[in-house]
């Protein structure tokens, strides 16, 4: 019966109970139940999950109705562990749960839009002209180019349609190409991981066309340098399942509760189980309520922290008595027992290289590659053996290179001798920085002398030389005392450097509270052979000095045997850096199915250079360098290092040649040399320069970026303010002039440039601070409307984004924008470029053969030494055909190269015939790419990467272990053979998530039985770690690392980047006292990078906006209360936000959150009179030369594996309270008559 009948029965008499008063009758209206089953009914249910780069890679289910996505919800279908381990299930957060808002808010870009005067000077030029000669029209004159650069973060965006965009962008990058070369068209997108399809459409277009891929994971300043410095790897750590097997757990600088959210149950049930924990972090975060102790040490002085936890490690642990698994495992698996030389110098010996076959005169039986292999005493027959295992077993013969204990020359069986104590005795003297810095000084002398054991011997030039061990020279860094009339430590109250005491003179711990933790964590280590794990991240690794407090860190876990077991190690969470199908999609990422090499760039060298902040530099290198080393041979500035570093072939360029590669190979061949020797000769002879040694020159300028999946300027862009003038040529706050300092192998140019991009594309499907200062911006689909893959380093398990809806308005996905972009650029390409022949320069790269091209450091073929070599001393250089009227031929299909070379990654390359063969069977033939496998869609891209992945086809892993094992002299096979003939395609992950397959890409298996833990196939697979000596690596023996005082993990104090002081704070005030803070930029809780922090539901969750915390000290300071609007600035720039007053915080320090955007809550600046800034508007980007270093075994430069990174946390602010908020909301030229009549009543009111 209907409501409205039940209605007019209103009056009918009802029975009040029934079944004995169990039962009621009501006559209440009930039509709000069917109003909420229909609210919670939908007609599908979608799997997906979010590319964000969060590290949670968690499976939601993503509901539809009517066509529109209305909510979603967490999946519960993950693969059981094993009984004895909880599940991974729940995983998911408050930001993922809130992703839906974005489809249909105000804030998605909806269609393709230009900047407004670009789009009238195109169409105006295109009613005469090309679409190429159009371009060049509108670049050749510097007033239209000025006219619409100008404007930029200004608005005026109209609407176009998609041709009409596709065509002027192909334009743009033609007209560049033929111009100035390929190499300036850029690229930068982040961490492919997160949407792996996603990232390649663009990389791949970029690489056909022989474009420039930027690196993003050092310029994130996520890489953390110590772990290829330490382990030969770029970053492999723990899941999050086997945090649970530990049972001591460090928490250092990582907040899992809030920033790990999927995973933070593993930490709190491991509590639960009985590990123990602590929690080390200068402010008290979230994680810090579960610790059973709390330490917090001054930010920035961790590294003394640990430096004094090795030093009680050491004294107990090796000096006092020695434990038997600590002895075993770090003769076999680190480089201790490893010979250096120690070298003559005034203050005495120093600590040198590592002692090498090559060394004596028969090289130690070793006739391949004996500069590259280090030695030990064999303590069985006291002689000097070269262990197997080491960087030369790996290239240039099989069958070695593996870390059982025997002599590489002769097979024999080997004990490693740890120690020379009972020898000889000699003083060798160490750097110490500790009395140096900002805060945390100590009265010590730079240079501090300890006895050492020693040995002489006598080498093949006739020198009789001292010889320790790294063993010796640790306890001898870090100021143990073995009674050798030393000037170590008698006692951990001693303030000498390396112990407790002296660290608390640093730090503020407690030196009691520094020996327990030490105490504690190897106890353990000892009792469970390994099983205690320090999780630590961004928190740590943005510092300058990171890799310093790293290796402190790293050191105590080598000691204590804990990395490759399960429940041990380091865990290094930060972004989403583990892409696990990896190998599979490195071939449809960059087009070496077509061409190779590709052209990639290390981000922080190219963005340091090309934002000019190497103008603003006002740190010496001399500052940096060893109280040991010789001053003269460290002249310059920090650009200078990244320029030699560029010309020897260590670090690559972008552009690379000062002239257009196209015309240099035209040359070559016109020459008839060959094309690496022609390039070789003309850059000695001078007529052939690089780009790095002129960047500021207009043919060396970046003329078109391409930034997708990114918000390069709102989030990751250290020196924002720099960005903008000198990149963009948009309104800018930098208040900075520039230094004083001149550049030795750089051209300065008076007048700095202001403008150097013609065009800026931005793919998003979100307005953000990148796109608004973009002149072009395309709408992509959302993660709810594209097909992808999604990965993390938490679980293992690899997932997919799936479309649960079509694209909506005019969005599209990235791999269809890329296609269409090289489809326009085939059309137009005819009459413009042909077959072109393109130079290549690639650096010496990491897991290649050139790794051993500077057997002990190189030398600058410019300075005195003859022409370069290419591939040895100069980069390597490349003749690469481009087949422009191919492009999306290219670009569609599967090419060639596959079934000719091969596949392979990390120095493996396996036969892949069969995997193109039956990719021919699933992505059916293209006809317009010779029949080549299709790749035309997102999904035949995806079928892809998982037909040629060792994670995802057990046939492909198992040829990659069979590679692997020839090399090793090791069967490995059985790693795989269980699962070998699994397979795993798309519809399989749709359906659930499927955990991968053990690959020997990576250091850890994948097994129901055993938790992934990185370093696990080293130590029970014996398969060398990929450095030096083929163990974990604690001494870096290079000439420059040696130079800089970083031969050893060693206390370093934060940096002075001089960007604030008093001066600067008298020059703006506003009356309200000022405070000098340190700035700190730790990940927040209403947001993923700058994701969702516009998200109306996260700004109603949080406070909405910008933020800053400071102490309550600090705020009674400057008079301050909660909520009151502060603004922030240095030489830098100028931010504003609202004060967060906490006595979490602590005193001397501001927090402010990354990375909230600057479109939401941002009012204008008092000092600056624009619109206030955001966190990287205080920041500028200083490199660090010891990560220049390449062609040096683990030392070599790779696509974010190695280089230079982008570090922020050194940075001081001047903060104050604001006086006026002024929202910046007249009209502009309303405003800037304003600001010129303040302006001169200021002067006038200076000259009174």
């Amino acid at each position: 019966m209907s409501q409205f009948v039940d209605r007019l029965l209103f009056f009918k008499k009802y029975k009040g109970s029934f079944s004995e008063g169990h039962g009621v009758t009501t006559d209440e209206n009930r039509a709000w139940e069917d109003n909420y089953r229909s609210r919670w009914q939908s007609e599908k249910i979608v799997r997906s999950t979010h590319g964000v780069n969060c590290t949670g890679s968690c499976s939601w289910k993503i509901y539809v109705k009517n066509g529109l996505v209305t909510w979603e919800t967490q999946q519960t279908d993950y693969p059981r562990t094993r009984p004895d381990l909880p599940n991974h299930e729940p995983r998911g957060c408050p930001r993922g749960a809130s992703y839906s808002w974005y489809l249909y808010s105000s804030n998605r870009i909806k269609y393709p839009m230009v900047r407004g005067r670009l789009l009238a000077l195109w169409r105006e030029a295109r009613k005469t002209l090309s679409p190429v000669q159009a371009w060049e029209s509108i670049q050749s004159d510097a007033a239209k180019r000025r006219s619409y650069q100008e404007v930029r973060g200004l608005g005026g965006f109209v609407r176009v349609d998609w041709d009409e965009i596709n065509e002027l962008i192909a334009a743009a990058n033609i007209h560049t190409i033929k111009a100035w070369g390929p190499d300036r068209v850029v690229g930068f997108s982040p961490i492919p991981a997160m949407s792996m399809i996603s990232y390649a459409a663009g990389t791949r277009y970029l690489s056909l066309i022989g474009g420039t891929c930027l690196s993003f994971y050092d310029w994130y300043c996520d890489l953390p340098p110590s772990s290829p410095q330490t382990f030969g790897e770029q970053t492999d750590v723990p899941e999050s399942a086997d945090w649970y097997n530990s049972g001591y757990l460090l928490l250092w600088g990582s907040n899992v509760s809030m920033t790990r959210t999927p995973d933070a149950h593993f930490y709190t049930e491991a509590r639960y189980r009985g590990a123990k924990s602590v929690v080390i972090a200068p402010d008290f975060i979230e994680v810090a309520r579960f610790a059973d102790l709390w330490l917090h040490p001054k930010q920035g002085t961790d590294a003394a922290l640990a430096l004094a936890m090795c030093h009680v490690i050491l004294k107990e642990f090796f000096v006092d008595r020695q434990v038997p698994y600590f002895q075993e495992y770090v003769r076999q698996y680190s480089d201790l027992p490893f010979l250096i030389v120690l070298e003559r110098h005034p203050e005495g010996l120093v600590a040198g290289r590592m002692l090498r076959a090559a060394d004596f005169a028969d090289n130690l039986g070793q006739d391949n590659n004996p500069d590259w292999k280090p030695v030990v005493i064999d303590e069985t027959t006291d002689a000097i053996v070269a262990p197997q295992g080491s960087a030369g077993f790996r290239w240039g013969q099989k069958g070695k290179w593996n870390l059982e204990p025997k002599d590489g020359a002769s097979g024999a069986e080997i004990s490693p001798r740890l120690t020379l104590l009972g020898e000889a005795t000699a003083t060798v003297a160490f750097p110490y920085f500790g009395s140096e810095g900002k805060f945390g000084l100590t009265d010590h002398a730079p240079i501090q002398k300890r006895r050492i054991p020693v040995r002489r011997v006598t080498l093949k030039d006739g020198r009789e030389v001292e010889i320790t061990t790294v063993f010796d020279l640790m306890l001898g860094s870090y100021g143990v005392s073995r009674g050798l009339g030393e000037d170590g430590a008698s006692s951990f109250d001693e303030n000498i450097p390396g112990t407790p005491a002296w660290q608390e003179s640093i730090t503020g711990v407690p030196r009691g509270r520094c020996i327990a933790v030490a105490r504690g964590f190897a106890a353990n280590a000892e009792a469970t052979q390994g099983r205690s794990m320090v999780i630590l991240g961004a928190g740590l690794n943005h510092w300058y000095n990171m890799d310093m407090t790293y290796r402190g860190i790293m050191s105590m876990l080598i000691l204590c045997g804990c990395v490759g077991k399960s429940g041990g190690g380091w865990a290094h969470y930060v972004g989403q850096e583990k892409l696990r199908p990896q190998a599979g999609w490195l071939p449809v990422a960059f087009a070496t199915d077509w061409s190779r090499p590709p052209r990639q760039m290390n981000g922080t060298s190219f963005f340091y250079a090309h934002t000019d902040q190497w103008r603003y530099e006002r740190m010496e290198l001399r500052e940096q360098i060893s109280p040991l080393a010789d001053p003269t041979a460290w002249s310059g500035t920090m650009l200078d290092c990244n320029v030699r570093a560029e010309r020897m072939g260590w670090l690559p360029s972008a552009p690379q040649l000062k002239t257009n590669p196209l015309h240099v190979a035209r040359a070559a061949r016109a020459s008839g040399q060959d094309p690496a020797a022609y390039v070789a000769d003309a850059l000695h002879a001078g007529s052939l320069q690089m780009a790095c040694e002129d960047p500021d020159a207009p043919e060396n300028w970046p003329r078109n970026l391409f930034v997708w999946r990114s918000n390069l300027l709102g989030a990751s862009g250290k020196g924002h303010e720099y960005f903008l003038k000198h990149l963009l040529g948009a309104r800018n706050n930098v208040l900075n002039e520039e230094s004083d300092q001149r550049p030795e192998e750089v051209v300065y140019r008076e007048q700095a440039p202001e403008g150097k991009l013609d065009l800026l594309v931005t793919i998003d499907f979100r307005m953000n601070t990148t796109t608004l200062f973009s002149d072009v911006v395309l709408p992509t689909a959302t993660w709810y409307e594209k097909a992808d893959l999604n990965t993390s380093d938490m679980h293992p398990f690899i997932h997919p984004l799936q479309a649960a809806v079509d694209p909506v308005w005019g969005a599209r996905t990235d791999w269809a924008i890329f296609r269409e972009l090289a489809n326009t650029f085939q059309r137009l390409a005819p009459g413009q470029l042909g077959v072109e022949e393109d130079v290549v320069l690639t650096p010496t790269l990491k897991d290649t053969p050139s790794e051993l091209s500077q057997p002990y450091g190189g030398q600058d073929w410019k300075h005195g030494g003859p022409a370069g070599i290419p591939g040895r001393t100069m980069p390597a250089v490349t003749l690469v055909t481009r087949d422009y009227p191919a492009t999306y031929d290219r670009f569609v299909s599967v090419g060639p190269l596959l079934e000719e070379r091969g596949n392979g990654t990390k120095g493996m390359v396996w036969d892949t015939k069969a995997e193109v063969a039956h990719l021919r069977d699933v992505n059916l033939p293209d006809p317009g790419a010779n029949n080549r496998p299709r790749m035309r869609s997102d999904l035949d891209a995806i079928e892809t990467v998982l037909a040629l992945a060792p994670e995802t086809n057990g046939q492909v892993a198992y040829k990659a272990w069979q590679v692997l094992s020839e090399v090793t002299g090791r069967d490995h096979t059985h790693l795989i053979e269980r699962r070998a003939g699994e397979k795993i395609e798309f519809r399989d992950i749709a359906a659930q998530p499927r955990p991968i397959l053990t690959s020997p890409v990576w250091s850890g298996i994948e097994s129901h039985e055993i938790s992934y833990n990185a370093g696990w196939t080293n130590v029970h697979e014996l398969i060398p770690w990929r450095t030096l000596t083929g163990r974990q690596q604690l001494y870096q023996d290079h000439p420059w690392m040696r130079d800089f005082g970083e031969g050893f993990a060693t206390y370093r104090p934060p940096i002075d980047t001089r960007s604030a002081s008093l001066e600067l704070a008298q020059a703006h005030d506003n009356g309200n006292p000022p405070l000098a803070l340190n700035l700190l930029t730790p990940h927040q809780k209403w947001g993923i990078h700058s994701t969702y922090t516009e998200n109306l539901i996260m700004l109603t969750l949080a406070r909405g906006g910008p933020i800053v915390w400071i102490s309550e000290r600090d705020a009674a300071k400057a008079d301050i209360e909660d909520n009151d609007w502060i603004e922030a600035f240095n030489r830098n720039g100028a931010l504003v936000a609202r004060a967060v007053v906490s006595q979490r915080i602590p005193e001397g320090a501001a927090f402010m959150y990354h990375a909230a955007e600057r479109t939401a809550n941002v009012p204008g600046s008092e000092v600056t009179q624009n619109r206030g800034g955001i966190h990287n508007s205080v920041t500028r980007v200083v490199l660090k030369p010891t990560h220049m270093i390449g062609g040096y075994a683990q030392l070599s430069w790779g696509f974010n594996y190695y280089g230079t990174v982008g570090s922020n946390r050194d940075e001081f602010i001047v903060l104050r309270k604001m006086r006026n908020v002024d929202w910046r909301d007249r009209p502009l030229s309303e405003k800037i008559a304003v600001m010129k009549t303040e302006e001169e009543s200021r002067v006038e009111g200076q000259r009174t």
